[in-house]
């Protein structure tokens, strides 16, 4: 009988809190997973029975929190029949040199670890025209022997590592739909926070193929999710008022200033413990430090940027791995491209943008953008309408 054998990884670091993150893992497999499957997780290992091995073993490699896996036969703990299994395997391999592996967690069992490997591998040089390598072999025989069941496999498929999604609580991700934002989202997922998009929409001066176009980057990242939920707000009057009241130098650093009141806000009602957003040091005008700075002064909440100090080849290599940079790219403006000015403010004066943005009433503005604020259906759910 064949298994999917799953190894946590970074999860063996969580000592007193290593049950919850690995029932955490189990139920987000439960969630991702679309084939039926039987679970069993034990504190070192969980293993994976199903009638669809290969399309499950893909599921996984979209899963956080696991760190590798493998597809092992099962045969019970005793020396004649993991003997009689492991020679029955190797008949379908091609290789000159080998080793064994055993891992020996049933101690009753009466060889050590390294006794089983000798006596195993001198049992495959009676069967085998083959060579002994410890160091260098081209194929391993894994041997994992616990008190019912020994575990038999030769590689390890790598996992995306990382905590289970959800483990961390909330994050509230501004999603704008170029190429740094789907990829912060992406990251922030593989350190357990369950993210919530963000879109700030303009109609008309942003089109429905702009909305689109995060409707299905939010679809992308929810195949690492399984709970993603995007919010989209309709942000046109407030964003014509600042460009109407406000120095146009400063038009940028005012906009990101309302839509950090706008998120800090959906973020507390949706209970986010964050912000995340895709700024990248340096990258535009918003993103300098001193920009930053000025932005972050309208709230308390952390402001999580996962891609800081990545530049951009290597976020537009992390956008390809994760299948969302073709989506990104296309040419459709959002409304953080709209309204830009000629020369925006680098290093701006909180002072005076304060002044600017007492010019206009923006907190009825803020609220009536979060009052009509409106949330997609369920990404899981192929039949639904997602708005």
């Amino acid at each position: 009988m064949k298994v999917i054998l799953i190894k946590y990884g970074e999860l063996t670091t969580k000592k007193g809190n290593r049950n919850t993150f690995i029932h955490a893992l189990k139920e987000n497999i439960k969630l991702l997973v679309p084939y039926d499957i039987k679970i069993s997780a034990k504190f070192d290992r969980m293993y994976i029975e199903t009638t669809h091995i290969d399309e499950v073993s893909e599921s996984l490699k979209k899963i956080f929190g696991i760190y590798a896996f493998t597809i092992a036969e099962v045969v019970s703990t005793d020396k004649d029949s993991i003997v009689k299994e492991s020679i029955a395997m190797l008949k379908d391999e091609t290789f000159n040199t080998f080793k064994v592996d055993t891992k020996r967690s049933y101690k009753e069992f009466p060889m050590t670890s390294m006794e089983f490997s000798a006596y195993l591998g001198g049992q495959i040089l009676d069967n085998f025209k083959t060579k002994v390598d410890i160091h260098n072999p081209e194929l391993i025989l894994h041997v994992e022997i616990h008190k019912d069941n020994t575990y038999l496999y030769f590689k390890n498929i790598s996992g995306i590592g990382g905590y289970p999604v959800g483990i961390q609580g909330k994050g509230m991700l501004m999603l704008s739909g170029g190429i740094d934002s789907p990829v912060a989202g992406y990251l922030a997922l593989k350190r357990g926070i369950d993210v919530i998009g963000l879109y700030f929409e303009s109609r008309p001066h942003t089109s429905l193929e702009a909305r689109d176009k995060v409707l299905t980057l939010s679809s992308k990242l929810n195949a690492y999710s399984g709970h993603m939920k995007l919010l989209i707000v309709p942000f046109t009057e407030l964003q014509e008022a600042i460009y109407k009241n406000c120095d146009q130098a400063y038009n940028i650093t005012i906009m990101r200033r309302m839509m950090y009141r706008i998120a800090t806000r959906l973020a507390k009602r949706n209970k986010c413990h964050a912000i995340i957003n895709g700024e990248s040091v340096g990258q535009v005008a918003s993103q300098t430090l001193t920009s930053m700075e000025v932005i972050n002064n309208v709230t308390s909440m952390p402001i999580i940027r996962p891609v800081a100090c990545l530049d951009k080849l290597e976020i537009i290599h992390i956008a390809e791995n994760i299948d969302t940079y073709k989506t990104s790219i296309l040419p459709y403006e959002d409304c953080c491209t709209i309204f830009v000015p000629e020369h925006p403010i680098i290093n701006p004066n909180l002072k005076y943008v304060e002044e600017q943005e007492a010019k206009f009433d923006y907190e009825s503005m803020i609220s009536e953008c979060v009052k009509n604020t409106i949330m997609t259906k369920d990404f899981n759910n192929k039949n639904s309408n997602l708005l």
